[in-house]
């Protein structure tokens, strides 16, 4: 058996992956201020953009999860649910 730190332990595999949410979100929506936080492939996520001005609530989650997609996707997803989506304009 090969030895994997990343998964040495589920907090590096969770903080692991919460970076990776943040950096598609981030990467997607330019100056994007995000925060991510969870576990076990749920997640709460928080977005502040000036991208949302002028969008509703709807739209401005749309583009988040647009952002996100890819790794919701497949059986084995390392994102299996958004528990809670805020985003806001600065």
């Amino acid at each position: 058996m090969v030895y994997n730190p990343a998964m040495s332990s589920l907090g590096t595999i969770d903080s692991s992956i919460t970076e990776t949410i943040r950096k598609a979100i981030v990467t997607a929506i330019e100056g994007a201020e995000v925060e991510v936080v969870g576990r076990g492939g749920h997640f709460t996520i928080q977005v502040v953009s000036t991208a949302f001005e002028g969008k509703n609530m709807v739209q401005s989650q749309r583009l988040v999860y647009s952002a996100i997609s890819h790794l919701m996707a497949g059986d084995n997803a390392p994102l299996h649910a958004v528990d809670s989506l805020i985003t806001k304009t600065p």
